[in-house]
């Protein structure tokens, strides 16, 4: 399947490809609540994504979270296109745009492995990239959804 990754630096439509994408991940973002204020906070942070000839098919977003440290905020691919290298593609482009900014550090939050299976694939993902597991923090998000943080180096 071909798509590209690109930039996108309009607000309205980081929303919309987030608004688009969210939507068809219910088994992550089943929340309503949550899941429309990633979709509002979107529009705030670095974004990419990945389009094909008939549209956005994923999306990633970084925000900043130190002076050092760049995190993985929101990541969905369509449920369709899994497993086609559209997420590493995100991944990669999001790392070199991190390390070209000078970040020297990358984060990201999950669910801890074993909790859920979708999250397990989710954990598996993270790992695939070289994420370490750096520590687990269950009041986070509560002890349903024990927040794992994963972490990478960027130097």
């Amino acid at each position: 399947m071909d798509f590209e990754i690109r930039f996108v630096e309009q607000r309205e439509e980081r929303v919309q490809i987030a608004r688009l994408i969210l939507e068809t991940l219910t088994d992550w973002f089943e929340v309503t609540e949550y899941r429309e204020q990633y979709i509002a906070d979107s529009a705030d942070w670095l974004f990419f994504c990945a389009d094909t000839n008939d549209g956005p098919k994923g999306f990633l977003c970084l925000k900043e979270t130190g002076n050092a440290t760049v995190e993985l905020a929101v990541m969905g691919v369509h449920p369709q296109y899994h497993h086609m290298g559209i997420g590493t593609a995100l991944f990669n482009a999001a790392k070199k745009k991190a390390s070209e900014l000078g970040y020297e550090f990358f984060q990201v939050k999950t669910v801890k492995e074993g909790m859920y299976k979708e999250y397990d694939v989710t954990n598996a993902f993270y790992k695939s990239l070289g994420f370490k597991e750096f520590e687990c923090i269950p009041i986070i998000w509560g002890d349903d959804n024990p927040c794992q943080i994963y972490v990478m180096s960027l130097k």
